[in-house]
């Protein structure tokens, strides 16, 4: 038994365990099926497509059929009875039932609960139709059913002046100004009715009215129902009865007219004017000449002149500083907010991009009120956004609020400058002449009502947007503390025509400028040219009349006057360049290390004058550098090979069938070699081009440098990726740049003179080693009658040898057992300045014309007819001479040596002329790089750096000026 019931329970866990196992593979196949056969779309419905006796399913998202008896409410949503059925059961939704009236009871309730016999007809949804003037009655007044509705009459008499309300179902009292002009509820006429309210006609209130939205930018004029609704109801109002509301009302519709006037005809800023005028006995707001009681404030006056003393003439009594302890940093700007009908909605800070239609992040639609910083946003909205967003206009009244020094909070007016206002048809804020201007104080973003014709539900013929608004703010002039002028905000409007609004959108920009007067500044950058002026010509008229004296021509030419202007234009460019170095320089640090603010940064338009002259600070070193280059390709320059024949060799001779004795042929390889080191070294710079382009960019873009060009008040190089990126200032880019620039040039120009010339490589004394190693001078004329000489004759006799032999020179040298390599016998000097005389050049040409003849005529040439062998010949003629020359041979065409005057070296030019003698100047500088980049690096370095300024002031980039920069260095 035991064991059979083991063997049972054996058996049983088997079954289940095969059960098991074949109940999970059949779901996983019922699964597999089902998720092959799922799908995720369905049929696309909307309400409006639901058939009459269906309803829009907000769940299923599809249109479903009603029971019977029903159709589908004004929403289409849900079912309701149709008319002559009253509902049995209603669970919300589309759960109802409906059931048949009676025939003695074929109305329904209002309710639609209830069968009631009616005492007229019925309506379309089959309630019980009232006369006009009466109120439909179905219940007692305990809520009892009656078995008959009732139509009672409104008493209208003077005992009650009851009416029926809009709905039918309730008698209330007329409205008052009906019973204060007619003593009853009907407006008959003489009276004017007019927006639901009742009026005298004996009254003083201008008979003619117009009701014409003008829309400037389209060229259209219509009517506007909203005016032709309210605007003289409003008007009537506020002037009859003096209506707070109505007072708003008709000012917004003045502000909905962009605040235009037109003293000939009627509209809503005309008819604001005379309640205005006509309202002088109630006095003044808060003592605001242009605000009067009862009225909202529009308008800073209509006289000339005002907006400047409104602008100009009293500073806020608050002070803004960018650190320290009395730190203020915050615009707090605050606007008394009104909807359309004239109600006070509330007072709002403009924070959080109330005026800003462009969306953002909140921290950066904020950063628009952070003193200092300069703001600009720009977007492109959908129309059918906007007319989502803003179906109807909000108005605001603008102020600054702030704390006085016994810390009582005020709020300062804030003037709008509306470019579309016109006044008596001239658009008068759009002159350049702030005396012409008319300043108003209400704004709105967005006017879609006043647009809309015969209609106000449908929609807008046009709509009037916002698309520019600008708040400038002005420092005033000599503050230490940070005072301001009251802003002003600047706004113009776009009107658009609403013909496809899915398929259109406008462009909106919203800025915060600051800005201060530069009258001080130009006219101190206009003495700083005049007085640098002045000595770049006294400079270039030395520089010129040292260039005669080494030409030796007194006369002066146009050559002459050529050279001073390219002289000039070179020095000019140095003046250029330090006037906007020091400017920029000027606001980098002065704009931002300042605590209390006392100056601002130039607008755009104010850099304009800064950008010319970096224009022409690039143009004009451009020049000098061309004019350098073409010097540098230009000059003179012959290499003396002092080597003689060490003997005598024997030569075949050809044509003669014999040998005979010859010199032994002085190599040219060592004139070969120096003319190529001499070649190289033409280019080289005291610092590295690549390593000067790449650290600058470096500095830029990775540590940050770049964002001490932004225009805002913060020194920090890094900004926060959700913070807001104020645009850049041209003026401090070019300040960035040029400082760092300037900083790491001078960096490689001392390190390569400290140390790497000390201690590495110093390829101008190097070359100068090598002229003398190979036993070759160097003969170099930058003028006619002015050059370089560098003496290279070897202390050794010859420098064509073994290695064995220039080891043993270059050993007793080094242990001073031979003579110096001086040109003076027993000292070092071996480069030189040179004066040459007419004599020495007329000779020296004599010898050159035959280097540089090309072609002449067959019988001209020598018996070998070979201008090649011509040109040898001249070369050895050249070469014994300038020899001969250096050895004193020629005593009429001598020269003595002696050192430069200090006066000499300051002015760059000689006093002594070379009149009979040549005269060899001390030159322990090595001068003659004045001929090679090396000797011209300031000009090279202010002339990359000016190539990198205009290329980012074109094209505000710091990545594309290194690139071109670097492609102009290589091609030096």
């Amino acid at each position: 038994m035991v064991t059979g019931g083991r063997g049972t329970v054996v058996a049983m866990a088997a079954w289940s365990t095969l059960n098991a196992a074949g109940v999970t593979l059949f779901l996983l196949l019922v699964l597999l099926r089902v998720s092959q056969a799922q799908t995720f779309f369905f049929p696309f419905r909307q309400p409006e497509t639901c058939g009459h006796n269906q309803y829009f399913d907000i769940s299923a998202l599809s249109c479903v059929a009603c029971g019977p008896n029903q159709r589908q409410d004004a929403r289409g949503t849900v079912c309701v009875c149709l008319p002559g059925f009253q509902m049995i059961s209603n669970n919300g939704g589309p759960d109802i039932i409906c059931k048949k009236c009676p025939e003695n009871m074929k109305g329904v309730t209002g309710d639609g609960w209830n069968c009631i016999s009616c005492p007229g007809g019925l309506t379309a949804e089959g309630k019980c139709h009232c006369p006009t003037g009466h109120i439909l009655v179905e219940r007692d007044v305990n809520g009892t059913l009656l078995s008959q509705a009732t139509c009672k009459l409104c008493e209208e008499s003077e005992n009650s002046f009851t009416i029926a309300n809009a709905l039918g179902n309730r008698c209330v009292q007329c409205e008052p100004t009906f019973i204060n002009t007619s003593r009853s509820c009907v407006c008959s006429e003489p009276n004017i009715l007019t927006g639901g309210l009742c009026f005298s006609s004996t009254g003083n209130f201008p008979p003619r009215m117009i009701s014409a939205a003008r829309y400037g930018d389209l060229g259209m004029s219509f009517t506007s129902e909203w005016f032709a609704e309210y605007l003289q109801s409003s008007a009537a109002a506020c002037w009859v009865y003096a209506n707070l509301t109505s007072c708003q009302a008709l000012g917004n519709m003045c502000v909905m007219n962009m605040n235009s006037y037109d003293s000939t005809t009627f509209d809503a800023c005309r008819l604001f004017q005379f309640i205005f005028e006509n309202t002088a006995g109630l006095g003044t707001v808060h003592s605001v000449s242009f605000w009067r009681q009862n009225l909202p404030w529009l308008f800073y006056g209509d006289q000339l002149g005002l907006a400047p003393q409104v602008l100009s003439t009293t500073p806020l009594p608050t002070n803004f500083s960018f650190k320290g302890e009395n730190q203020n940093t915050k615009l707090k700007f605050v606007a008394a907010s009104y909807d359309v009908r004239g109600n006070f909605l509330k007072w709002q800070t403009l924070e959080g991009g109330v005026l800003q239609l462009c969306p953002d992040t909140e921290t950066r639609l904020n950063a628009a009120y952070s003193f200092g910083t300069t703001y600009q946003q720009n977007c492109e909205i959908p129309i059918s956004k906007i007319l989502t967003d803003f179906p109807m206009p909000t108005f605001y009244d603008v102020y600054l609020e702030y704390t006085d020094e016994n810390q009582h909070q005020y709020i300062w007016a804030v003037p709008v400058l509306n470019l579309n206002l016109q006044h008596n048809k001239i658009f008068v804020n759009q002159d350049s002449s702030s005396g012409k201007w008319l300043l108003t104080r209400r704004m709105f973003l967005v006017d879609a009502l006043s647009g809309r014709e015969n209609d106000l539900g449908s929609q807008p013929r046009l709509i009037r947007v916002a698309t520019q608004i600008s708040l400038s703010i002005r420092l005033v002039p000599n503050t230490k503390n940070g005072n301001i002028y009251p802003p002003l905000i600047t706004v113009a409007y776009s009107d658009i025509d609403i013909k496809d609004p899915n398929s259109k959108s406008v462009k909106i920009s919203f800025s915060v400028t600051y800005e201060m007067d530069q009258g001080e500044a130009h006219v101190q950058t206009d003495i700083a040219l005049g007085v640098l002026g002045g000595l770049a010509v006294l400079l270039s008229l030395l520089k010129t009349a040292g260039w005669k004296r080494r030409i030796g021509s007194p006369m002066i030419d146009l050559q002459t006057v050529m050279k001073f202007l390219v002289y000039y234009a070179g020095d000019l460019a140095n003046v250029f360049f330090i006037i906007t170095v020091g400017t920029g320089l000027y606001w980098l640090i002065f704009f931002k290390a300042q605590k209390s603010v006392s100056v601002l940064l130039p607008m755009p338009a104010q850099e304009e004058r800064f950008v010319t002259y970096v224009g022409c600070a690039f143009a004009l070193k451009a020049l000098q550098f061309l004019h350098k280059l073409i010097s540098q390709i230009t000059i003179d320059i012959f290499f003396i090979d002092w080597e003689r024949p060490k003997g005598k060799v024997l030569k075949a001779v050809e044509g003669e069938g014999g040998v005979r004795s010859a010199t032994v042929p002085v190599s040219i390889w060592r004139t070969y070699f120096v003319a190529n080191e001499w070649n190289e070294i033409q280019t080289v710079r005291k610092i590295n081009p690549l390593f000067q382009v790449l650290t600058v960019l470096f500095l830029l873009e990775v540590v940050g440098f770049k964002n001490l060009a932004l225009m805002d008040s913060s020194s920090s190089l890094s900004r926060s990726p959700p913070s807001y990126i104020a645009p850049y200032s041209r003026i401090l880019r070019y300040a960035v740049s040029t400082a760092l620039w300037l900083v790491i040039g001078i960096i490689q120009i001392v390190f390569f003179a400290v140390f790497y010339e000390r201690f590495i490589e110093d390829k101008i004394r190097q070359f100068v080693d090598l002229c003398c190693m190979s036993n070759i001078s160097v003969f170099l004329l930058s003028h006619r009658c002015f050059g370089y000489y560098i003496h290279g004759r070897s202390v050794h006799g010859h420098a064509d040898t073994n290695m064995e032999e220039m080891n043993m020179n270059l050993k007793r040298e080094a242990e001073n057992l031979c003579s110096q390599r001086g040109l003076i016998p027993n000292t070092d000097g071996q480069t030189f300045q040179i004066a040459i005389s007419s004599q020495m050049r007329q000779q020296y040409d004599r010898i050159h014309e035959t280097l540089t003849r090309k072609n002449g005529p067959a019988r001209l040439l020598s018996s070998s007819g070979s201008t090649f062998e011509q040109s040898i010949k001249a070369y050895h003629t050249m070469n014994k001479f300038l020899g001969s020359f250096i050895d004193h041979v020629h005593k009429e065409m001598d020269y003595f040596i002696k050192d430069k005057l200090l006066l000499e070296r300051i002015l760059g030019m000689e006093f002594m002329e070379p009149m009979e003698k040549s005269i060899f100047y001390n030159d322990e500088s090595y001068s003659f790089s004045s001929v090679l980049y090396y000797g011209n690096e300031a000009t090279l370095l202010i002339y990359d750096l000016m190539f990198f300024c205009v290329v980012d002031l074109a094209c505000q980039n710091f990545i594309l000026a290194s690139f071109l920069t670097y492609l102009q260095q290589e091609g030096q």
